[in-house]
């Protein structure tokens, strides 16, 4: 009898576990066997510390995705909180055009980020017409963090939205009938309750911009990034097997930040993008 809920949610878990094995397990393995057969061998895996132009892609990764996350975070938080607490004529609008980012792929998101700060962008033709100086950064690590925060805004704030509106705001007045100010009750009461929320989020914007790929090759011509590394040792030098060591690590990465997020917030923790 203890084995009937088993036997009767094997039809639905046959096909799950075919999934997984044939989408994740298999591809996985596999790539982590051609990381393995190169000249190297197993030291390939090593080549992220040995090699310094891997090791300073993977710093340069992880300081440009935890730049944004926290930004993202704090921008989020904030634009958030108004927007759920404050009602007014164009409110969906603003909402579905701070989300709008979502339907952009990552290539469009570059083309845009060079429209902006690019050699004939608008910021450079701006601050050569005030001071005879063209700015450009589009295709530096500025450029490559304001594409990153553009898509990663909608991502956060959607779940910021959602944690905020099921705040009891009897908790806030309680607070400040106690005397709070207005920055203690944000830090005592608001956002220990939003904490799951920013956990989730921050944990997707992280390893959403670990991974990013479109905006990256449309910008990164002056930096690498560890996904640009992973094309360049793929394509341009046939290094199948460092492309793959490479692989690994960028999501053993991802994933560490998102079991360490699903262990803090106690939720489910997706990466999307």
């Amino acid at each position: 009898m203890s084995h009937t809920p088993f036997l009767r949610l094997m039809p639905m878990l046959i096909p799950a576990g075919i999934t997984f094995i044939a989408f994740f397990l298999l591809p996985m393995v596999k790539l982590a066997v051609v990381g393995a057969t190169g000249d190297a061998g197993l030291a390939a895996y090593a080549s992220i510390l040995t090699t310094p132009r891997h090791w300073e892609s993977l710093i340069a990764t992880l300081i440009l995705s935890i730049s944004v996350t926290a930004v993202a975070l704090m921008i989020s938080t904030l634009a958030g909180l108004f927007l759920v607490r404050n009602l007014f004529p164009g409110r969906e609008v603003l909402v579905a055009m701070l989300t709008f980012p979502l339907a952009f792929p990552g290539v469009v998101i570059g083309f845009l980020v060079i429209l902006l700060g690019g050699r004939q962008g608008l910021v450079g033709e701006i601050s050569q017409a005030l001071t005879g100086d063209k700015v450009v950064f589009a295709y530096s690590m500025t450029g490559l963090f304001i594409g990153y925060l553009y898509f990663s805004i909608p991502r956060v704030i959607l779940t910021i939205m959602a944690a905020a509106e099921k705040l009891d705001p009897a908790l806030e007045e309680a607070a400040r009938s106690l005397g709070a100010s207005t920055w203690r009750v944000l830090v005592d009461v608001i956002l220990p309750a939003l904490k799951p929320g920013l956990i989730a989020s921050g944990a997707i914007c992280f390893a959403t911009s670990m991974g990013a790929f479109g905006t990256a090759f449309t910008l990164a011509t002056q930096i690498d990034v560890l996904p640009m590394t992973i094309y360049t040792e793929f394509t341009l030098n046939a290094n199948i097997a460092g492309a793959a060591t490479l692989s690994i690590v960028l999501g053993l990465v991802t994933w560490l930040a998102l079991f360490v997020a699903r262990s803090l917030s106690g939720a489910t923790v997706a990466a999307s993008g």
